[in-house]
């Protein structure tokens, strides 16, 4: 008697629960088409506009988050290093290189799709253009890892994976021209663990 109901109800539990956990899979797997790659750093410059593939105004819905006009900024974010290795807290990192053209940048950490905030409030988890030593040709190193370090020092997370986000401010490079011929800095692993 509740047996065709009962098989009803267990092929619709699997059939509306695979169908979401698909759905937020495909949200996950990708940030949205036309990606422009530089290094280990990406963009999508279409993202915050009427142009914007339906992954990209997902992830703008889901992350809340204000987005800059094309002719405002342009976010990168680098999930891999130089090599392609995945980010990892429990390795050391240098940035090293010149940003593109910019009246301001800011650079900081995410760990699962959000800034990265330590409990203690005091580690440097964000740095910017204005308050990094450069050296004399305007290159500049950042040191990033979790335990402290010399110089210009970006605080990462002390387990589990993390990305960065570069954020470029009032520049050229927000605009579709000429982007391809823009250099990042470099994303150097310095060693993991120990060793």
């Amino acid at each position: 008697m509740f047996r065709v109901p009962l098989l009803v109800a267990i092929a619709l539990a699997i059939a509306f629960g695979g169908g979401i956990w698909s759905t937020l899979w495909a949200l996950e797997a990708t940030t949205g088409f036309g990606a422009i790659r530089l290094g280990a750093w990406e963009a999508f410059p279409d993202a915050q506009t009427a142009k914007a593939d339906p992954y990209a105004k997902s992830h703008r819905a889901s992350a809340g988050a204000l987005l800059y006009g094309s002719a405002e900024g342009l976010s990168f974010t680098a999930g891999v290093d130089e090599t392609g290795a995945p980010l990892r807290a429990a390795c050391s990192y240098r940035i090293i290189g010149h940003t593109p053209p910019a009246r301001l940048w800011t650079l900081y950490t995410l760990q699962g799709g959000r800034a990265y905030r330590p409990q203690t409030g005091v580690l440097p988890v964000a740095l910017n253009s204005r308050s990094i030593l450069r050296h004399g040709d305007g290159a500049f190193e950042i040191a990033v890892a979790a335990d402290a370090q010399p110089g210009n020092w970006l605080a990462i997370p002390q387990d589990g994976r993390f990305r960065l986000r570069l954020t470029l401010l009032d520049t050229p490079a927000a605009g579709s021209s000429g982007l391809i011929d823009l250099s990042m800095p470099a994303i150097q692993n310095l060693g993991c663990g120990n060793a």
